[in-house]
């Protein structure tokens, strides 16, 4: 028998029919949506008179609009207002279970997913977000699609795909103090740029990999996209089953143990071959930060930026223009330099072992007067959980409030925006001009790096302030 990758065990046996010369026909398992790009869909199949073909397996959740201060009063913003009034129209209309604002299960749609068991290994799934990566983590194929492909699904239950080519990033070893799974998935993108996986799905492998938490695990996959790849995804292992026992929608009694079964055997088999293959030594990573307009643009905090002869010739002049943006100069030290506003949170780094991280550093100490701090919870149920285990009063004594749940600061749809030219060390997943609001300057970093941050106003490395 044919050796196959894990990608190709899932991929293979959720193929309904392929296109000639062209893509495959790919049954979905389950599909999210959100209030930004489920409306046109919803009103597609309708212009069209197709009804929801399997409701059941749609679940809706606001979050990319959302407040996170006041939310319940009704919303502000107008725009927000009407897409997530529409959001639920829909779902009503259409029998699509949804965790609107202020109901328990709300929060951001790849947070939420997990943390209900929702997500399971072996799966496929998809939502008209990019960063659906985030669920690769359960070992299952998920992937972003866009709002034509959001009505297919709709529609079938289907979504034409091509097949990808298969990369294995393998990271060996012990990490090094201060480092986490943000820094390493930075560092991965640094080395083969924000390109450097395009038209590949990723899966991620090695001792440094099976040492993470599904936490961690999550923000590795999540950032997949990044480096343009089409998903990313970890081998469900002891740690997955583990976290996924007994959560609301896992499955239960005997019908666990049969799923744990089959949820064994999904891993590489020992001679699959990948198109491309990365090893990578886990003591090669320090604590990483963006310097620049896209998650390539990375160096150890104790770095320094490139030099502009360092840069390849057909990307010295968008390199100068991203330091030109951030007010950076090739060479310059990045340990040191003063920012403005901390955030954390975001579907990358929204989960409550990030606020724990970050209340661990914070703790004992005070938050920095230049910074403004916005905490963000990914969802109500890691916003119940800070509370409970007593994050909140550390969080406070320290000089931060945690605010509502919701996308907030990594997208600026929301009214939590970046001043024009201020500085934000951002736990989100992209830095590009204006990302977090218009003229905003953006640098991607830990949760273990932002309290750094915000306790010393200034970019710091977090090792320096571990005991």
């Amino acid at each position: 028998m044919e050796a196959k990758t894990l990608f190709d065990k899932i991929w293979d046996s959720h193929v309904v029919d392929s296109v000639k010369n062209g893509p495959d026909i790919l049954y979905i398992d389950q599909h999210f949506i959100h209030e930004v790009t489920s409306p046109q869909a919803f009103t597609g199949i309708e212009k069209r008179g197709v009804p929801l073909f399997r409701p059941q397996k749609t679940l809706a959740t606001a979050d990319h609009n959302i407040p996170t201060q006041n939310q319940e009063l009704p919303i502000r913003e107008k725009l927000s207002q009407i897409q997530v009034k529409t959001l639920t129209d829909n779902c009503e209309k259409h029998g699509v279970q949804l965790f609107g604002l202020g109901h328990p299960h709300n929060g951001i749609v790849h947070v939420i997913g997990a943390e209900l068991g929702v997500t399971q290994p072996g799966m496929t799934i998809v939502c008209g977000d990019s960063h659906t990566s985030t669920h690769g983590a359960f070992g299952s194929i998920a992937f972003g699609i866009g709002t034509s492909e959001v009505e297919m699904v709709f529609a079938s239950q289907c979504v034409l795909q091509p097949k990808p080519k298969k990369m294995r990033i393998n990271i060996e070893g012990k990490l090094n103090k201060g480092v986490t799974s943000k820094d390493i998935i930075l560092y991965i993108i640094s080395q083969i740029s924000a390109s450097g996986a395009t038209g590949y799905f990723v899966e991620y492998a090695g001792s440094a990999i099976r040492s993470l938490s599904m936490d961690a695990r999550m923000t590795i996959c999540n950032m997949s996209i990044e480096m343009g790849a089409r998903g990313g995804m970890i081998a469900p292992d002891k740690v997955t089953f583990d976290y996924l026992k007994d959560r609301e929608y896992a499955p239960k009694g005997a019908d666990w143990d049969k799923a744990v079964e089959k949820w064994k055997a999904l891993k590489t088999d020992e001679d699959a071959v990948f198109d491309r293959e990365i090893n990578i030594n886990a003591a090669d990573i320090q604590p990483m930060i963006t310097y620049g307009t896209n998650p390539g643009m990375g160096t150890f905090i104790d770095g320094k930026i490139p030099e502009l002869e360092d840069i390849i010739p057909e990307s010295r002049e968008s390199f100068q223009k991203a330091l030109n943006y951030m007010d950076f100069t090739p060479g310059m030290e990045l340990a040191g330099h003063p920012v403005d506003y901390v955030f954390l949170g975001s579907c990358t780094n929204g989960r409550i072992e990030d606020i724990r991280a970050f209340t661990s550093l914070v703790k004992g100490r005070k938050k920095a007067e230049n910074i403004t701090a916005w905490i963000v919870p990914g969802s109500k149920q890691v916003e119940k959980q800070a509370r409970d285990e007593g994050l909140l009063e550390i969080l406070e004594e320290a000089g931060f409030q945690l605010r509502q749940p919701g996308c907030s600061a990594c997208l600026a749809m929301n009214e939590d925006k970046i001043p024009s030219g201020k500085y934000a060390v951002s736990t989100s997943n992209r830095n590009f001009e204006g990302r977090q609001g218009p003229g905003s300057r953006t640098l991607l970093a830990s949760p273990l790096t932002a309290a750094a941050a915000a306790v010393t106003g200034k970019i710091t490395n977090p090792a320096d302030l571990i005991d």
